[in-house]
């Protein structure tokens, strides 16, 4: 996966809309199926001022309606709109692949292993657009300490290595 900029106004504008309907979405949808379900399969003999016994049909409601929402946002990932969202929750959740390898990933990069040394490069680089569009500032002067420390390693062993390097595949060693 290569690193593209992402258009930060962009980005935040169209991820809000997406939430945003997205949540509204759920709320109609689960509403919906929960009084469907209900009038189909609920409780009808129910005094005043008792339970109906119809909670799990309204849980049900709310999982069919998350279901629903989720598979129409699956289905438009790949629309223009969804660009910028679709390829940073690609990004994230490589991310995730590497940092759950990170601790073996360190350990050979510090033993001078180039495709350590290329993904450290790659996961840093890439923490550090993720963070910039999330605005996430806390953490990150930590991840640029950890960026220049990955390239001063890459320097000082003599090599070329950058975050366009980077294939998915070199996780498969680690």
């Amino acid at each position: 996966m290569m690193l593209v900029e992402v258009d930060k106004a962009r980005y935040r504008q169209h991820l809000n809309r997406v939430i945003a309907v997205f949540i509204a979405c759920l709320a109609l949808s689960s509403l919906l199926c929960g009084q469907l379900l209900i009038a189909f399969f609920g409780n009808q003999a129910v005094s005043s001022g008792e339970s109906t016994g119809n909670l799990h049909l309204n849980f049900l409601g709310v999982l069919l309606g998350f279901a629903i929402c989720a598979w129409g946002l699956y289905q438009q990932r790949h629309r223009d709109y969804f660009r910028e969202i679709y390829y940073v929750s690609r990004l994230k959740a490589l991310q995730n692949r590497i940092y759950r390898k990170l601790k073996k990933i360190r350990q050979a990069g510090e033993q001078g292993d180039i495709d350590a040394l290329t993904i450290l490069v790659f996961y840093f680089s890439s923490q550090k657009l993720v963070y910039l569009l999330d605005d996430n500032t806390l953490t990150l002067s930590q991840v640029d300490r950890e960026l220049d420390a990955t390239k001063a390693r890459i320097a000082a062993l003599g090599l070329n290595i950058g975050p366009q390097d980077f294939d998915a595949s070199l996780l498969e060693k680690f």
